[in-house]
């Protein structure tokens, strides 16, 4: 919770502790497995037959969930690497005096510290469906996720 109110100390604290890797990726498969979960209330949706299924039709639960899984917890972690890369380099274009550590690590840390709302929103499209509330709490989700990581990285890339 402290993140939510403080994100720029927690950042500080963070790297205070030194460049520990083991901890980063910690943070950031505790996060995808999470999202892998959040996704389990809209899977069971999907295969009962209440939304449009986006797999083909002979796809029953167990597939969409190693879908779902593979996505999530092997192809997602690649990609949030490339986006803490690219966060880095557009921030040392602007200025930051970080390291590709600290963009990691914001990233990673920000992901973990969101993942209540990946939570809240699995269930908001298990139990209710896609609509409005969904999108309002998505909107929800993106504004605050963004808002953390842009106060996290700037603490990161302000140190070097």
């Amino acid at each position: 919770m402290r993140t939510w109110r403080r994100p720029r100390h927690v950042m500080r604290d963070l790297l205070a502790q030194g460049r520990r890797e083991d901890r980063a990726i910690m943070y950031l498969m505790v996060s995808c497995f999470l999202i892998f979960v959040a996704q389990w209330p809209r899977l069971r949706r999907v295969a009962d037959g209440y939304e449009p299924s986006p797999w083909p039709s002979e796809m029953n639960f167990e597939g969409m969930m190693t879908y779902t899984f593979f996505s999530a917890v092997i192809i997602l972690p690649l990609f949030m690497y490339g986006v803490a890369a690219l966060s880095h380099m557009i921030a040392k274009v602007l200025g930051g005096s970080g390291t590709w550590f600290g963009a990691r690590l914001a990233l990673f840390w920000t992901l973990l510290a969101t993942s209540p709302l990946f939570l809240f929103y699995g269930l908001v499209r298990g139990l209710i469906g896609p609509g409005s509330q969904a999108t309002l709490v998505s909107v929800i989700g993106a504004v605050v996720f963004l808002i953390i990581w842009v106060q996290t990285l700037r603490e990161a890339e302000s140190r070097s």
